[in-house]
């Protein structure tokens, strides 16, 4: 089958999201082992053109090409994963993706098949599996462990810049004085969650973390409970194992103690269905990561409310 083939019914798979469900596009980077990715992050699945080296390239890059007109930057996944390169195998494919408002291309060694998983089904990877942070999720397909790449590991490994929240936001901040100033940031990827916190601690607001969903769920319940102070605003990721940013945002609105929370849904997703997603879940606003006065000014505004 076809990469075009393979994509074909991508817009079928749309009415997943919400559900806690989501389609993962398998393949392989070396022997058997099983890796995924979020169908709605793929663009395209190619063989492998040609490819261009440039001097002073980063490790994990092997090289870049020209898609649709735009130059974009190709990355050896199989590197990034530690498996042989497959820069110089001219059976490999390259998968076409969209992060964060940026594009670029994934070496990988062979494409599978389209899987829906459920988000029960996903959970974090042991550390005794050796992925380390380049694994966000795991779960079985037909009794085999499927792992679920951390993009955001990946890339942030390429271009790893702090995020800086201007001195005009962060004078905005010192001038609205609001009481309690904290949030909860839920993201199941490690790097997500410390450019987050050293964003916000850039503004004096304290962040308590959750790495999925339900745990996210579960504080808010028990600070409901009175067992703890209440926070004013939840900002998560939408992919997360066990419970999703959309069923979190609907699981907030459904428990009375915790609707008047305010939420925003913070995603490298990409695409138009997002924007109505936050509209049918209930979320107050959408941010695609990363965008640091975009988001530190959001949260500002959403606490004084």
């Amino acid at each position: 089958m076809s990469g075009a083939a393979l994509l074909d019914s991508v817009e079928s798979h749309t009415r997943l999201a919400g559900h806690n469900r989501v389609a993962m596009l398998l393949f392989r980077l070396d022997g058997a082992q099983l890796f995924g990715i979020n169908v709605f992050k793929v663009r395209e699945v190619l063989r492998k053109p040609p490819l261009e080296k440039l001097p002073g390239m980063h490790e994990l890059l092997a090289g870049s090409f020209d898609y649709r007109g735009k130059t974009i930057p190709v990355i050896d996944l199989a590197v990034a994963l530690g498996y042989p390169p497959l820069a110089g195998v001219d059976s490999a494919h390259l998968v076409v993706t969209e992060f964060s408002r940026s594009v670029q291309g994934f070496l990988v060694a062979d494409f599978q098949r389209i899987v829906h998983c459920t988000g029960e089904s996903l959970e974090a990877p042991s550390s005794t599996l050796g992925f380390g942070g380049r694994v966000s999720a795991v779960t079985r397909i037909d009794g085999q462990l499927m792992a679920v790449v951390d993009v955001e590991h990946v890339l942030a490994s390429i271009d790893g810049a702090a995020a800086e929240v201007s001195h005009r936001i962060q004078q905005q901040a010192e001038q609205q004085q609001l009481s309690p100033r904290r949030i909860l940031v839920v993201d199941d990827s490690t790097v997500a969650r410390v450019r987050i916190i050293n964003l916000f601690k850039q503004m004096d607001i304290e962040c308590l973390v959750a790495q999925d969903g339900q745990e996210a769920l579960e504080q808010l319940n028990s600070m409901a409970a009175g067992k703890d102070e209440m926070i004013t605003v939840v900002l998560s990721d939408i992919e997360m194992p066990r419970l999703d940013g959309y069923a979190l945002t609907r699981a907030i609105r459904d428990t009375p103690a915790l609707r008047s929370l305010k939420v925003v849904l913070h995603s490298s997703l990409s695409g138009v269905f997002n924007e109505a997603l936050v509209r049918d879940v209930g979320a107050d606003r959408f941010i695609a990561k990363f965008q640091p006065d975009l988001l530190a000014k959001t949260v500002l505004e959403l606490m004084a409310d």
